[in-house]
């Protein structure tokens, strides 16, 4: 057998990579519409609980993006009390392989860019579904995907006021900080969910809940509003799904599987079903379905993170470090 080797792309290359949102939005977009076409292949994310004492779990995300010729997995760590170490909640690796042969073809450091992917599903639902002029955008949460939701999302929109929450005032006080210094404009730390959400256009919902709790309430979901919720755990209540006007997911097998997610009582008790979802992101993304078609329409997106998205995310690093030199040339066999 011939020598193989791999590509390393650890987190100081992905760094030095200074991915512009541009490349960001366009790769992870780009990922969606194969979706939406019919040329990709999604396993539903599986979950590992090594110890419940341990305060978190691994997500295994699989997939195919036909287009791209890769087929990808990645393990993520998601454990909600890093924090207290000076840890990132999250930590993962991306693995991409040949599809046609199953050959190991590059292994990336995915802290960074699982933060940039979510990010950048939040923004291209926002992008699709979000009502005509958006100004006022109300987040709750402040992990590593928070930061990548609210700058993605004004590079679209342009908000004139933008308020965050998380349930520790120095967490929402640093988050607040240091999106006012690099979007170049005021962002306003609130010190409870309904001064955030209440009677934005957008509203995203990415808390860090130990267990479901329905803290966002549907009575200030304004008419109209793009709502997004994605927290591992559901802070929304049974009643939101009943307001919405487009329900639209980012993958419906994998949104019916598991038992964690935003919405996941909405689809165990039949409010949320295939019978009344409207579309997949990619399906919008594609044109085979309408995204908002009313400024009146209230619209729910949630989505679960797509293997899609870190593949197509994972191809422009790799790229882009082979146009600039950066990265490690590994012996495989």
């Amino acid at each position: 057998m011939a020598e193989l080797y791999i590509t390393w792309l650890n987190g100081p290359d992905i760094a030095a990579l200074e991915l512009t949102d541009e490349e960001i939005l366009g790769a992870v977009e780009g990922g969606l519409r194969a979706q939406g076409r019919g040329e990709t292949v999604i396993e539903p994310r599986m979950h590992l609980v090594p110890d419940p004492a341990f305060h978190g779990h691994f997500n295994v995300l699989r997939g195919y993006v036909a287009p791209l010729g890769l087929a990808g997995v990645k393990v993520v760590g998601d454990y909600v009390e890093n924090y207290r170490q000076g840890l990132p909640s999250e930590f993962g690796i991306l693995n991409l392989f040949d599809p046609r042969t199953g050959r190991p073809l590059a292994i990336l450091d995915a802290t960074g860019l699982t933060e940039m992917r979510t990010g950048a599903v939040t923004a291209l639902g926002g992008k699709y579904l979000a009502p005509p002029a958006p100004k006022v955008l109300g987040h709750v949460g402040a992990r590593g995907t928070s930061y990548w939701n609210v700058r993605l999302l004004d590079r679209l929109f342009d908000f004139s006021e933008i308020r965050v929450h998380s349930r520790r005032p120095e967490s929402r006080d640093g988050f607040a900080d240091r999106l006012s210094r690099d979007l170049g404009k005021p962002v306003r730390a609130v010190a409870d969910w309904r001064s955030c959400m209440e009677g934005a256009d957008i509203v995203v919902e990415a808390s860090r809940l130990p267990a479901p709790e329905p803290l966002l309430k549907t009575e200030w979901i304004k008419p109209g509003a793009l709502v997004i919720p994605y927290g591992t755990m559901s802070a929304v209540e049974l009643s939101l799904t009943d307001i919405m006007a487009k329900i639209v997911v980012d993958d419906w097998g994998q949104a019916r599987a598991g038992k964690l997610g935003a919405l996941r009582a909405h689809v165990d008790s039949g409010r949320l079903s295939e019978a009344n979802l409207h579309a997949e992101l990619g399906q919008i993304v594609a044109g085979e379905k309408p995204g908002r078609e009313r400024p009146d329409e209230t619209i729910l997106f949630w989505h679960r993170g797509l293997s899609l998205s870190d593949i197509a995310l994972g191809q422009l690093m790799l790229d882009k470090a082979e146009r600039l030199g950066l990265g490690q040339r590994l012996r495989y066999a």
